[in-house]
Order: structure tokens, then sequence, then C-alpha cells
């Protein structure tokens, strides 16, 4: 991967914010399909726009800013006039009030499953985006993928975004306006840019939120309760349940929200035993409030941030990292489970005895019936 443009051109312009990795992971938390807007522009150095700034972080060390050997200056901007705002924006950005360490040894006390994963996956927060970018942003996600819905998002900037500046002979833009995309030309422009239904959503969206609630609108729903700010999304075109959690969750702080899909499903149904729902082919109402409510009751007001952790882990561009959880299995771990194995083998085996038993018994019975009759007849 090429050597950074920006980077290489001096340390005086960029200012750095020491934090362990423990707290924050770039490669992971950028990268799980929160955000689609995050390109890894050189090894562990990341570039995307933030409220209209481009923003490069890094994960690489730096000795000038690292006071502890676990430290590191993740969060890497430019310098500009007023650095503390700077400072501030991307400590909200990162949401790095929240201790993160405290919340994984909370879950990990409380889930066993989770705990066993932590190990590998650290440093997976969930961040404040801006409401407008993340609501439109995950309309585009309807039947589509990360890498696709990266695209989406991009062309998305290019076309209706106010130009940013040229880094690297790439182009950045801001993220569209309400009133940019709600034009009635958008959905046209949209479509022909492979948009599909969703360009109707995503004009029809914007100019109902315009016309019956306001630019402010979005903004203001970070005050409401959560299922209060889950329905008024959901009265949007192309806004349905899971949609909804995922924008209160990564932009409206509502950190009890989970969103849940067909993948979110399966890893209840495979790692927690969930039942509920099994003759189902497709997500409920019901049963996403369900299992909701059994990760909230599980991991608490955070579980949001929890069930992030599970998903990224699930993903298939990062197996290579859940692979190495196999290694690191404690074997106190892996001999509790041959063990348990064993004994199921061995239950197993018993019950196939006993019904051996009984069926034999049975055979007995019939062919002592038999004789007798045969005897009868005989006489």
């Amino acid at each position: 991967m090429a050597k950074h443009t920006v980077l290489s051109s001096g340390a005086k312009l960029w200012r750095s914010l020491a934090c362990a990795k423990s707290e924050l992971r770039l490669d992971l938390t950028l990268a799980c399909g929160q955000s689609f807007r995050w390109r890894e522009t050189a090894e562990g150095h990341w570039t995307g726009v933030i409220r209209g700034r481009l923003e490069n972080k890094s994960d690489n060390r730096f000795k000038e800013a690292v006071k502890k050997e676990e430290e590191e200056p993740v969060a890497v901007t430019p310098v500009h006039q007023d650095t503390k705002e700077e400072e501030e924006m991307l400590r909200d950005y990162f949401q790095l009030n929240v201790k993160l360490g405290d919340l994984y040894r909370e879950w990990g006390a409380a889930d066993h499953h989770f705990k066993h994963i932590a190990d590998i996956f650290t440093g997976i927060r969930m961040l404040r985006q801006d409401p407008t970018e993340c609501l439109f942003s995950f309309i585009c996600t309807s039947n589509n993928h990360i890498t696709r819905i990266q695209g989406m998002v991009e062309r998305l900037c290019q076309s209706l975004g106010a130009p940013l500046c040229q880094l690297d002979q790439t182009s950045y833009h801001n993220f569209p306006s309400l009133s940019a995309l709600a034009d009635t030309s958008v959905e046209a422009r949209l479509r022909d840019l492979g948009f599909g239904y969703r360009a109707r959503f995503l004009q029809q969206s914007a100019k109902q939120i315009l016309d019956t609630h306001g630019i402010q609108w979005l903004e203001g729903l970070r005050s409401a309760p959560y299922l209060q700010a889950r329905d008024a999304l959901r009265t949007l075109p192309g806004v349905g349940t899971k949609v909804a959690d995922c924008v209160c969750l990564m932009s409206l702080d509502k950190a009890e929200a989970v969103p849940i899909d067909t993948h979110v499903w399966q890893i209840a149904k495979r790692d927690y035993n969930y039942g509920c729902g099994n003759g189902q082919k497709t997500i409920t109402d019901k049963l996403h409030r369900d299992i909701g409510d059994f990760f909230r009751k599980l991991w608490g007001p955070y579980a949001g941030w929890a069930q992030s952790v599970l998903f990224c882990a699930d993903l298939k561009k990062f197996q290579n990292l859940k692979e190495m959880l196999h290694m690191k299995r404690p074997k106190k771990e892996e001999n509790d489970e041959e063990e348990n194995d064993e004994e199921e083998l061995t239950v197993a085996g018993k019950k196939r005895k006993i019904k051996k038993e009984k069926m034999d018994t049975v055979k007995n019975i019939k062919a002592k019936a038999g004789h007798h009759k045969k005897a009868k007849k005989s006489a």
C-alpha cells in the first residue's frame, strides 16, 4: 500500500490523541459496517470525512506522542487554528468518554461467549455519526453488502455533496444536505448511478423530513426516548425496524438499540441457543423485539455496543482473527468440552442400550404370544 502523501509531508501538520488499543481499534471500528466512508489509504492509516472536514486517523506509532507502551495515537488530524475544537469533535465522534474496557469486563462477566470473543476483538466502539449521513447511508443497505454500499455512498457524495478538497488524486466531498437529497431530480439521477428502487426512498425521505418536520428534526431525536425515536424513523420511506435501530444506535445516542437482521438472528440461535421463532422464515416485529430484549437483558444498557462486537467477529473479512480464538483457547476449556462430549456420548449410548432392551423385550413378548397361539391350535 502506498505511503500517504500528507503523512510524509511532516509531523508539524498533524496532532494526535493517545488512546489504548483496548479502547479503540480503527481497523475493526471503521470497517465493520457502521460507517461507509472510511478508507485505509495507507497501512494502518484511515481517511474519511467528519462534519465537512477531511480527517485522517492512524494506528501507527509516533514515539513523540506516546507516553506509555500500551498507548497509541489512534486519532490523527491536520492541525487547524482551533485544535481544541478538533479534539472535542474527534472525542465526540469516537465517543471516547465511554470507558470501553469497563464495558467489556461487564459483558464478559455476564456472558461467557462474549468473553471468549473479546479476547481478540478488542476496541470496537460505536461511532456517533451525523444523523443525516447515518440515516441516508443505511437506506442504501437494503438487500446489499458492505462493499457495494460503500460504492453507492461514495457516488451519492460525489454526485450531490459539496466538494471539500483533493488528496492523493482523490476528490473528497461532504455528505449531501437534506435539501440536495430532496430535489425532484434526485431520483432519476440516482437511478442512473445504480441505486435502483433505493433512489426513490432517498428522495422521498428527505422531502418528507423537510416538509413535515424541518431541518433540525433528526438531531432533535437524540433527546427523544429510544422507542419514540425508532418509531418516528419508521414513518420514513425505506426505513424498517432494522435500519431505524441502526440509526438510533449509531447516531442518536440510543446505546440500548440492538439492530436485528438474519445474521444476528443466526448468532442468537447458534451461540446462545435462542429458540424463539425457529419455525419462521422472516423476522417479524415481535421477533425483532424479543431478540432485542433477550440481548438487552443479557448485556444491559449498552447492549447495542456489545452486539456490534459479535457482529464484527462474524464478518468474513475478519475470519483470520477469529481463527486466532481457537489458538488462544485455554486447555482447561478444551478439556471441559471433551469431557462434556464424552458425557453426551455415554448418555446417548445408555439411551440406545435402553431402547434396544425395550425392543428386545417387546419382541420376546410377541414371540411368546405367537407360540401360545400355535400350541392352542395344535391342541
